[in-house]
Formats: C-alpha cells, structure tokens, sequence
C-alpha cells in the first residue's frame, strides 16, 4: 500500500462531555481497495493481539452520528468479552468470530452511510470526544492496546501507518503504484500535435472517462458527445474550485455535456479529500491518456501551452485508472454539474487562440514497463525514489518549484551533489519569472561554489509555444514521467495528481529530444541563465565604456 497522508485546511470544533453515545457495529471489510468510502483491508493479522488501527471521532452529521473504530484482531479470534474504553463509559464487542481488520460502531444505519460493508450492532455506549481522548481495546480487563489523539477533525479519521498515527479525510484512498510489463505507448507533445488526444477520443467504442482539473475546451466536449450518441459510456470529473473560479466559459460547456445526457461531476466542498483535483487524464476503452496538460485550448488544444503526454495500451493499468476515477467520483464530495451549478457564480476568463508550429510529430515506440502513480496517496515518495536512484542524467521541466527547499529541489541536488548531470527548465512567464528567476541564480551559484554538474535556466520559447506547463522528467536517457504533478508540498500532499514513469530506451530518446529542443529555445545548444547573465552584464559594461568614450572624444 502506498504512504499516507495528511490533507490540510480541516475544520476542528471542540465537543462538550456527555455527548450522545458513540455509534457501535461491526463490519468486516473485505479485501478489495475501493478507494471511496472507508479504505481497509481484510488483511491477516500477524500479531498474537489486536490493535486499535483507525478511529473516527468527529463525523461530520447532527450529533456526531456514525463514529467508529477500527481494530486489527489475531486471525479467527473469538471476541467475546472484549471492550472498548474511554476510561469514564465503555461498550462490549458481540460474541462472535473475526479476523483481520473491524470497525466498531453502535448504529448500524448511520456507520453504513460512511463504511463499506455490512454492518452489525453492538451494545453499550462510548464517548469519543472531539477535543482529545484516550481509547483502550480490553479483553478480560486485560489492556491490549491504547491510542490517544488530541483535537480531532471534522470528517477525519486518525489512523495508525507503521508507528506513526495521522489524520486523513474519510474517503482518502491510499492506492500502491501500480506497475505493468512490456507494451506500447503513443507519444506526443502540445502544442504541437493537439490532433492526437481527439483522434483517441473519436476512437473509442465502449467507454470515456475524463479526469480534469478545468474543462473548457469545446473540441473535446464535441469528441465527448458524439462518442456518447454512438453508445459510449461518457463520464467527466472536475474541480469545483480551481484558482481564479470556475469561468463562464467553462460553466457553457459543463452545461452542454449535461445536457447531453454525459454525468458530469464535481470534486469539492468542506469535505473535499483534496485541495484540488488536477489530475489531467482519460479512460478510452483499453488505452489510458495522461497528460500535463487541461482540457482547455490552451492546454489540450495547443493553442499557448508546451506540454507532454502518452497513451499507453495496457487493458490492467487502463482498469487502475479508472478505478481512481471510481474512487474519486464514488465519495460525499462529489456533486453531480447540474447540483453543483444552482448556487454557483461564474468568472469571465479569456480562452487561448494562439497558434504555433507543428514541428514534433507523435511517435508509437515500445515500452518496457510503466508505473503509474497517483498523488497523495504514492507519488512523492515515488518520484523522489527514482530522482535519489539516477545515476548520470536527469532531465526536468516544470512550471516552477517550491524554490530550493522543496523535496524534490533537494532531491536534484543530492543527485548532482553525488555527480549526477542534472538540467531544469523552467517557465519563463510573468507570474513565475520573478521565483523561477531567484531559484535559478541559487542554483547556479550552489553549483559554482560546490563544482557541481547542474544547470537550469528560464525558457524561451521563441514562438514555439507560448508558456511552459509541462510536468516532466527523464532520468538516465529511459524513466520518464509524465503527469500533472507540480513539483511542490500542495501538489504532491494535498491535491489528486496522475502521472506515469514510462521505461525505454525509445521513449526517453524522445523525450529528451523534445527537452534539448526547448533547453535552447529551437536554435541549437544553449548556456546556463548564469552564464548568459554574466554575458549580458558584460555587454552592458562595454556599451557604457563606449559611450564614455565617444563622449570624451567629443570634447
């Protein structure tokens, strides 16, 4: 299973003693991860006790309604008389035989509503305080184990990872990188080939699912109805609250694919599992589309932005995808568009019209595995694994960075600190240069002090694209990654990211052509922003010895 994380802006609210009794049941969950409501696993226990594994204090109904806790019991153990206690009120677990992991509760109907599985009740009453406790599991007034936790987040559940305990929105999956042998792979960059993700999208003759963060491109929504009128099974999943708001434009063309029969929904809401939905992917029958770019003109369109993308024919890593989809449609926070709409307002926005030459064509090449990663649930500890494992060259392009001391900033430069070759390029829009300008110079001057084999640089597009969005990475010429992972703490711990880390020798040879291409601007090798500052300097200096000169002259 892949690591757990905590999701941040939670709302805490402090619950007086005596309130009412603690929901009591039992459900014994089965092995399968869905990933949208409870996520537990029916896995043997290997200990000769149980332990207290989850518990969740402040649901978020009238009167808390629905608390449970979640314990790990020896394999086919024999419960009775076992208890849970606060120390001021306890309840008894019933007499019967479980294994692996139970969430206890009192009311079965209202633990069902937040639990996936049957549901059996318990007896007695226990009170679990929303501004701190300490629960302990009893058998025979023998203590098998204790848990504490302080002010406990509304819709969270405090849940036990290894030896350390965290708390996590209900809901949160915690999907393991899934990995997949020898295929193939379809690969292609915006703007220059916006023809090959609609191409896929008219191909389709069983199913559509699209992932997004913002929606607004009339092309595939076009794509998306036709394929819906010919028998497709269409369905699109969105952010409800991206930077700067939901568009006008956006809102007209979620209404069009609604209207059109297409289920539409919506992540957001004070229950959101996630600060954003960001991921940028599509199920099309058996293929899985992920790109770094939106389903905007801009993005996917290539009307402004450089962008990576794949599609990968592999039916096992497509069924993934879509249950990502499945997990993240299937919970509390997802409202259906034309819900989500009634009591929305709308932000004017302006949509991309550039148009840029095609000069990177597409290319099918073999793959000889691919991971796929999703955030939060595995893909930083993921992407940092490779970065800390390449040995002679890494290759990264990203919008921007947490500056120098982000996770994956001090990852590039442990790698160059231990002799790997390392370049980064970076945006060079107005909203970005002024970080992506100040990280470059730090970086240039850790590597001048340290003799270090690293560079990075602004871009310059020089009419081939407009900005860099690209999330991409190449390490030692066949890992390469691909997704809508930004390279900083918000993208990799709080919001839902896809990303695959493609393997080959072909497709690492075509990324880094596209790399080079962009590292000097389409016009062949390129310096480092410092050295390039330096000579601008220089110039400047001449200039004005010049100028002082002819002015002495003329006197």
């Amino acid at each position: 299973m892949g690591t757990t994380t905590e999701a941040s802006g939670s709302t805490r609210r402090s619950r007086a003693a005596g309130l009412a009794c603690t929901i009591l049941a039992v459900v014994i969950v089965g092995s399968t991860l869905t990933g949208v409501l409870l996520t537990v696993s029916a896995e043997q226990a290997t200990g000769t006790d149980a332990e207290i594994v989850g518990v969740y204090p402040n649901p978020v109904t009238e009167g808390d309604a629905g608390e449970f806790i979640v314990i790990d019991v020896p394999t086919t153990t024999n419960v009775s008389g076992w208890q849970l206690r606060d120390g001021e009120s306890n309840a008894s677990l019933p007499t019967t035989t479980v294994s692996g992991r139970v969430v206890l509760s009192t009311e079965p109907s209202a633990a069902q509503a937040v639990v996936d599985g049957p549901v059996q009740p318990l007896t007695g009453r226990l009170t679990l305080a929303n501004s701190g406790e300490r629960l302990r599991l009893v058998r025979n007034n023998a203590s098998l184990d204790t848990v504490e936790y302080d002010t406990a987040p509304e819709g969270e559940r405090y849940q036990r990872d290894g030896e350390r305990w965290e708390w996590q929105p209900l809901g949160h999956t915690d999907f393991s990188a899934f990995e997949t042998g020898s295929t193939s792979a379809k690969l292609f960059v915006l703007p220059d080939t916006p023809d090959v993700p609609l191409a896929t999208l008219d191909s389709a003759t069983d199913r559509i699912l699209i992932g997004g963060y913002t929606f607004t491109s009339e092309a595939v929504a076009t794509r998306l109805i036709r394929a819906h009128r010919r028998g497709v099974h269409v369905e699109v999943l969105v952010d409800g609250g991206p930077v700067g708001g939901i568009s006008t434009h956006e809102a007209t063309v979620l209404d069009r694919l609604s209207d059109a029969g297409i289920d539409v929904h919506v992540l957001s809401g004070e229950r959101a599992r996630y600060a954003h939905h960001h991921a940028k992917y599509g199920v099309v029958d058996n293929r899985s589309l992920v790109m770094t770019e939106n389903w905007k003109p801009s993005g996917v369109g290539g009307q402004s932005s450089r962008g990576w993308g794949a599609i990968v024919d592999d039916a096992a890593l497509t069924d993934r995808l879509a249950a990502v989809f499945r997990a993240d449609t299937g919970w509390n926070d997802t409202t259906p568009w034309s819900e989500f709409r009634r009591n929305e307002t709308f932000e004017p926005g302006e949509q991309a019209s550039g148009s840029y030459p095609s000069e990177i064509d597409p290319d099918r090449v073999p793959v000889e595995q691919v991971r796929f990663l999703v955030a939060p649930d595995n893909a930083e500890s993921e992407v940092i694994g490779l970065i800390d494992n390449a040995t002679e060259t890494i290759r990264v392009v990203q919008v921007s960075t947490a500056g120098p001391d982000g996770p994956f900033t001090k990852a590039v430069l442990r790698a160059a600190q231990r002799g790997v070759d390392v370049r980064i390029l970076l945006d060079s829009t107005w909203y970005v240069r002024e970080e992506n300008s100040a990280l470059v110079e730090h970086l240039t001057r850790v590597a001048a002090d340290q003799d270090l084999p690293l560079e990075a640089q602004l871009a310059e597009p020089n009419g081939r694209y407009e900005k860099i969005h690209a999330k991409g990475m190449i390490i030692d010429g066949k890992h390469v990654v691909v997704g809508s992972l930004n390279w900083n703490e918000e993208s990799a711990r709080e919001n839902r990211e896809a990303l695959l880390v493609l393997t080959g020798e072909a497709v690492g040879s075509y990324y880094e052509a596209v790399f080079d291409a962009d590292w000097t601007g389409g016009t062949g090798d390129g310096l480092p922003v410092g050295i390039i500052a330096a000579i601008g300097i220089l110039l400047i200096v001449a200039l004005v010895l010049a100028k002082t000169l002819d002015f002495e002259r003329g006197q």
